[in-house]
């Protein structure tokens, strides 16, 4: 296996100019990244459906590493990740406890909370004989932790666990904890944007964040003009010209804002990269699909995807 730091490295080398590194900052990065004393991960899942992971691994870059699998199950001493981690059962959780009792970690939370019925809903792991629910480790983990990351709208806002009536009593992590957050939100949130917010903290730089948590880098102004919010309806290739409207699906080069298109009220930068390719369609829009809102905290609410939508 690749050498973890080295590996980090390698990959932020080769994603540079998507997270927004200079040289500099790789200089400072790879410094972090060399001391053995640097925080380790720590990655909880709750109620969700693991895309955000899987967005994660299915990260392409155009140079080694070729893939985010490596990086995650390697680099900046990721301790737990019920997916990705080779340990099970006790031993992987007396690794977590070992972390957790000495602090110094990042919190990476994956999925929603659920408080409902004493939050036994979701059980995370068992340790000593007794069942442990995701509520109690979120509750535990974000009160020592160092940063808190939501990875995904489910964790940040609620998403979809939380729609309608939410008998489970789903809540993001900010309103269970009421501790700051740093939202990288998305259904799923896109994997250039979790390795950018990784990046920062181990850098030691605040990371500005909006009303509602999110890093105003990636989600609240256009990064080329500060001036400009990134509104996906501004920069949506259906949407220039003069563009008719569409009336139906299947028909290129219309704007889809009859057809439950949420674009003129979501604010992110997805045109810039998904999947390490950017400007290449690789988004919603670019491969037809109207955007639906899902890094907003309203996603994904009552009304239908495919209907005129109004902000509630």
């Amino acid at each position: 296996m690749p050498t973890t730091r080295r590996d980090f490295l390698k990959y932020c080398l080769a994603s540079s100019a998507i997270l927004g590194l200079d040289p500099l900052d790789l200089g400072f990065l790879r410094e972090a990244l060399a001391s053995p004393s640097g925080p380790s991960v720590i990655w909880l899942q709750g109620s969700s459906c693991t895309g955000c992971s899987v967005s994660l691994l299915n990260h392409i870059a155009d140079a080694p590493p070729y893939t985010i699998t490596d990086v995650l199950t390697d680099h900046i001493n990721l301790i737990f990740h019920p997916t990705l981690m080779a340990l099970a059962g006790e031993p992987a959780v007396a690794t977590l406890r070992r972390v957790y009792e000495a602090g110094n970690f990042i919190l990476v939370v994956e999925g929603g909370v659920p408080t409902a019925f004493d939050g036994h809903c979701c059980l995370v792991y068992s340790y000593e004989g007794q069942e442990v629910t995701f509520q109690q480790a979120v509750q535990e983990h974000a009160a020592r932790a160092s940063h808190v990351i939501c990875v995904g709208t489910c964790a940040a806002y609620g998403g979809i666990p939380a729609a309608g009536d939410n008998p489970s009593g789903v809540l993001g992590v900010q309103g269970f904890t009421g501790r700051s957050t740093v939202n990288i939100s998305g259904c799923p949130a896109n994997p250039a944007w979790v390795v950018w917010a990784i990046v920062q903290l181990l850098l030691g730089r605040p990371i500005a964040l909006d009303e509602v948590g999110r890093p105003t880098e990636l989600y609240t102004r256009n990064h080329l003009n500060e001036t400009v919010p990134a509104i996906i309806h501004d920069k949506c290739p259906r949407n220039q010209g003069g563009t008719n409207e569409a009336s139906d699906f299947g028909t290129d080069g219309q704007c889809l804002i009859n057809l439950g298109c949420r674009g003129p009220f979501t604010r992110a930068q997805c045109e810039n990269c998904w999947n390490g390719k950017p400007g290449q369609g690789h988004w919603c829009i670019g491969v037809n699909a109207p955007c639906h809102g899902c890094v907003e905290p309203t996603f994904p609410g009552a009304q239908s995807f495919y209907k005129p939508y109004t902000p509630i």
